[in-house]
């Protein structure tokens, strides 16, 4: 009986900590969809080297590894799968 409680609460702890992971990722997600948003100026959905530099200082700074295609902008989608990479996903 006394196992089963353990197993069960370990369990229980190990699904808390995916979700609280999970929802770590999404709030982290949406700011950077809010700081991206923001450092848009013109808002056609990419960010170049000079958007970044003056509103996501951390884009920038990685700016070339985020660019995979050298294309001389970032997207969201471009900035969310180098957090993927960050984060171990």
């Amino acid at each position: 009986m006394m196992k089963r409680l353990i197993g069960a609460a370990m369990v229980a702890a190990a699904t808390f900590a995916v979700t609280a992971a999970q929802a770590q990722s999404a709030a982290q997600i949406a700011a950077m969809e809010s700081k991206f948003a923001a450092a848009d100026k013109d808002g056609d959905g990419k960010l170049t080297p000079e958007e970044a530099k003056a509103g996501m200082p951390r884009v920038s700074a990685n700016f070339a590894k985020i660019d995979k295609g050298a294309k001389g902008f970032v997207t969201v989608e471009d900035i969310k799968d180098a957090m993927a990479v960050v984060m171990g996903k």
